[in-house]
């Protein structure tokens, strides 16, 4: 089949038309990725801790003992409570347990500072006295892990504690020290009487 003059023009026209489309297409100059700036490392400020006083931290008789003597004391007596976190480790933990309503137990887990928080008020109006009762522990290594029975007093007369209870303490010796780490607690009930394997001295 012969194509007329004009068919071939036409043909020629379109056939220029898409080279140069082509063309400018492929020398386009492409936009650069942007680059992905890098995530900032996340830095997260531990506050502090006072010097302990090595008395304190030097065995698991004496940072116990510390520990129930400094929240020990008269009402309106403001306990040391530098001398306190001078105890805990870095992210330690306070976690009272106790009934709810229905029936059910339910456990708060509070930073120390948040238990300072709590308690500082309970101490501004009522005497406070706790003392341990009997311990029974456990040891591996540089972990520690002690059942502590503990009996608490408006004051250090009374005859009969208002409370007793079981101060579960975990503790770690960094190989200079002992921290407490942990101290997960529940007092004495109807339902949870002591056993006596946890009053022996």
């Amino acid at each position: 089949m012969k194509l007329s003059t004009a068919m071939i023009t036409l043909l020629a026209s379109l056939t220029i038309l898409v080279g140069v489309g082509t063309t400018a297409a492929q020398g386009k100059q492409q936009p650069m990725p942007m680059p992905t700036p890098s995530p900032k490392p996340l830095v997260v400020e531990t506050p502090a801790i006072p010097a302990a006083n090595p008395t304190d931290v030097a065995s698991l008789d004496s940072i116990i003992a510390a520990v129930y003597d400094v929240i020990s004391g008269p009402a309106g007596k403001k306990r040391d409570w530098n001398r306190m976190r001078s105890l805990f480790m870095p992210g330690a933990r306070l976690i009272p347990t106790g009934p709810r309503p229905g029936g059910v137990y339910g456990s708060r887990v509070l930073t120390l500072d948040e238990y300072i928080e709590r308690s500082s008020g309970f101490f501004e109006k009522e005497g406070f006295y706790e003392r341990e009762a009997a311990r029974v522990t456990e040891q591996f290594g540089q972990i520690a892990h002690t059942f502590s029975t503990y009996e608490s007093r408006h004051a250090l007369d009374e005859a009969r504690p208002f409370q007793r209870g079981i101060n579960s303490i975990q503790l770690m010796n960094d190989g200079k020290r002992w921290w407490v780490v942990t101290i997960f607690w529940q007092g004495e009930d109807e339902k949870s009487p002591l056993p006596e394997k946890y009053l022996k001295k």
